[in-house]
């Protein structure tokens, strides 16, 4: 019971308006993976169990529904004032809430086919995804707001039916189409709907039908034929089994695609410089010890959006689907694919075959391992291996766990802390490929450092060095997986796009030094 009402002070003090009973719930859920031992106590509702908790939990009433705030004890009086100062309304830059790329490419796949009025923009989403969209729970104020954080790839126009959302590549290809329509008569139009929505489909259609195809002869003992041999992918089309004279032709088996990965490693991000400001994302969490960042600059979030926004339109077509199902052989341990989740593409590595049906695969762009059928498996083509996994291994700089692990109510602090914000992480330093780095929300009247919030609780203590993961020392897929970029391993470093203005933050990067090295410590 003890454990239990730490871990509802853990959940309520990081809520500032508080919870109601269900929602309390849902967030129990979420942290521990497991519902609230209600009935295990001898409780019939979560509203009966709090009420057992008078010196943890304070019972308020607003518009009629149930809030439940916390009670803050000694050694939680210093975390409560700090959410209590947390701004609601005007947010610092550095604060600003950002968008998932899922969610970022679910707009832009319902946005692709035509354009949307924003009135119909809930209805639509609930009617292609099965969900509401619930831009709240990521930090947004106002759908408004959603869409000028996605100002690059989204276009309010103002009509007289009201504001209409135009997806810019929509509204390119529409221009385009316009300029080019008088040179077309209409006998020559092509249908409205293309056949194939990708980009590489467009491309490889218009090669075929409007440049001239060079033929190669073929020897097929005593029949000569000719094939088509395309320069662009520099491989002959269609593929015709060769048969010599002396050779016994064999039926036809499954090729497997030229363009498929079979043997190759995504390569990781290059380092970042030691003490240098980044804006972060949190994607996973296991521990303070033990999770993975997105680094937040233009360039790689809009072309991790990008690429799982190509794969959904690529492997969603059956036959390019069913071009790059993966055969027995293929599926072992370290093999780099893609899998469906959600009707979304993702690029894994599988880590386990459990079974004959089942495997357990490493998100390479967000650092988690998930158990998924054989089935859902395709091979990576060749152009998606570019990008760099996305997802870098961290620790928490500078602490370790007062118990020797870390405590469920740690960990469930530490998620709190870690959801829906871009947050400023300080490098430290790089041991054995995971980056050890302190955690810094700058979106308050006071900047609030993980590692002095973890110390502060009683979970972690401060000991001034990096002591090595544990969890990682025990499997760190990145590790077994991915390869050092060609940077890592000529010891240089990258400059982070840090995206971050200074006095939103409070601090330049001397102060926020200084602060590590002294007064927050």
């Amino acid at each position: 019971m003890e454990v239990l009402k730490k871990e509802v002070r853990a959940m309520l003090i990081a809520a500032k308006a508080g919870l109601t009973p269900e929602q309390l719930e849902e967030q129990y859920m979420a942290m521990v993976c497991k519902p609230l031992p209600l009935h295990d106590l001898g409780f019939q509702s979560t509203l009966e169990m709090v009420t057992q908790m008078p010196e943890v939990v304070r019972i308020c009433s607003k518009n009629g529904t149930l809030i439940l705030k916390a009670i803050a004890d000694d050694s939680t009086k210093g975390i409560a004032k700090l959410v209590a100062n947390q701004k609601v309304k005007t947010r610092k830059a550095a604060g600003t809430p950002v968008l998932p790329a899922t969610v970022k490419a679910e707009l832009q796949d319902l946005l692709s086919s035509s354009p949307l009025l924003l009135a119909d923009l809930g209805k639509a989403f609930l009617r292609r995804f099965g969900r509401a969209f619930q831009y709240r729970q990521y930090g947004f104020l106002s759908v408004f707001e959603v869409l000028r954080s996605m100002a690059d790839s989204i276009v309010v126009e103002q009509t007289k039916a009201g504001s209409l959302l135009v997806l810019r590549k929509y509204l390119a290809r529409t221009i385009e189409q316009e300029e080019v329509a008088p040179a077309v008569s209409a006998a020559e139009m092509p249908p409205v709907e293309p056949i194939c929505e990708t980009e590489s489909f467009h491309q490889a259609a218009h090669l075929v039908h409007s440049e001239p195809v060079q033929t190669q002869a073929v020897d097929l003992g005593d029949h000569p034929k000719q094939v088509m041999y395309d320069e662009t992918s520099e491989c002959l089309l269609p593929l015709i089994p060769l048969q010599h004279q002396g050779f016994e032709q064999f039926p036809l088996t499954p090729e497997i695609p030229p363009d498929a990965v079979q043997d190759r490693r995504l390569c990781s991000l290059p380092p970042l410089k030691r003490r240098c400001l980044v804006g972060v994302i949190v994607e996973f969490v296991v521990s303070p010890s033990q999770f993975y960042i997105h680094v937040c600059s233009t360039e790689t979030s809009s072309k991790l959006q990008d690429l799982m926004f190509e794969m959904r339109h690529v492997y969603s077509h059956k036959v390019a689907s069913d071009k790059y199902i993966m055969p027995e052989s293929a599926v072992r341990p370290g093999q780099l694919c893609c899998v469906m989740v959600s009707t979304w593409w993702y690029r894994v590595i599988i880590h386990r075959v459990l079974n004959d049906h089942e495997v357990e695969v490493f998100y390479a762009d967000y650092g988690h391992l998930q158990i998924v059928q054989k089935s859902s498996l395709r091979f990576l083509k060749w152009h998606y291996l570019k990008l760099p996994a996305q997802a870098i291994p961290c620790s928490l700089a500078w602490v370790k766990p007062v118990e020797g692990t870390w405590s469920s109510a740690a960990i469930l602090l530490f998620k709190h802390l870690c959801r829906f914000k871009e947050f400023v992480g300080i490098v430290d330093e790089y041991v054995d490929g995971v980056l050890y780095l302190f955690l810094c929300d700058t979106s308050t009247k006071e900047d609030i450092y993980f590692h002095s919030v973890l110390r502060d609780m009683g979970y972690a203590d401060i000991c001034g060095e990096n002591i090595p993961s544990q969890e990682f020392e025990e499997l760190n897929p990145s590790a077994l997986y991915i390869q050092p970029s060609e940077k890592q391993g000529n010891a240089e470093v990258m400059e982070p796009d840090l995206r971050l203005q200074q006095e939103s933050q409070g601090a330049d990067s001397e102060t926020a030094t200084l602060k590590l090295d002294g007064a927050e410590l």
